[in-house]
């Protein structure tokens, strides 16, 4: 029997290659999000619980989740305002609390992967004009870290990707390629993901994030 896997964001640039790559490997794959096959807005308690719902019942216990929803704005802190800040934090962080509660209450026995993405701003230090979205990343990293403790008893472990910048179809940066961010889930997501539980896979390419 296929393991059944989320893909939050799976219409998304990361989304879209993660749930096709998942499949290619032959897990049974649900992509979630705005304009995805299970479309949900994930900041919303009630959608996010009524989505997963669904899905439970139409695929069986979770094994995985991939939670690539996100957002990245510049501001400077004297001019971000409260409504700004609170989107950043709601997309970011509350979204992924969110998903991995959902996802956690419905892993069976034998346990699972729950997998965030976070950034450079929030697993090193937050960069100027980013007051929000560092907060939002650094939260992310703090979460999955709780999670991991909480969980592991029952099998389950957390995990976060943080790349510096993700760089798309080829193209040159110095950033991360999006192809090894979803290697890196499909490898947590096997047996190797039980080792490397609570952590940090910090992802910044061929320059060194700062």
């Amino acid at each position: 029997m296929e393991q059944v896997v989320i893909i939050t964001g799976a219409a998304g640039r990361l989304g879209k290659r993660m749930a096709e790559r998942f499949r290619d490997a032959g897990y049974d794959v649900a992509g979630v999000g705005r304009r995805c096959a299970w479309e949900a807005d994930l900041t919303a308690e009630q959608e996010v619980s009524r989505v997963f719902d669904e899905i439970e019942r139409r695929h069986g216990p979770l094994y995985a989740l991939v939670h690539t929803v996100g957002m990245w704005a510049s501001s400077p802190l004297g001019d971000t305002n409260l409504a700004d800040w609170k989107q950043m934090l709601d997309v970011n962080l509350t979204s992924t609390f969110l998903c991995f509660r959902e996802a956690a209450r419905r892993m069976g026995p034998a346990g699972g992967r729950l997998i965030a993405i976070t950034a450079a701003q929030g697993a090193d230090r937050g960069r100027s004009r980013q007051a929000a979205y560092a907060a939002a990343k650094a939260g992310v990293v703090r979460l999955v870290e709780a999670a991991a403790e909480e969980y592991h008893t029952r099998g389950i472990t957390a995990h976060a990707l943080a790349p510096s910048m993700i760089v798309y179809d080829g193209r040159r940066g110095s950033g991360v390629p999006a192809a090894d961010l979803v290697q890196a889930a499909l490898f947590l997501c096997g047996k190797g993901g039980a080792s490397a539980n609570g952590t940090t896979w910090r992802m910044y390419g061929s320059r060194p994030g700062r």
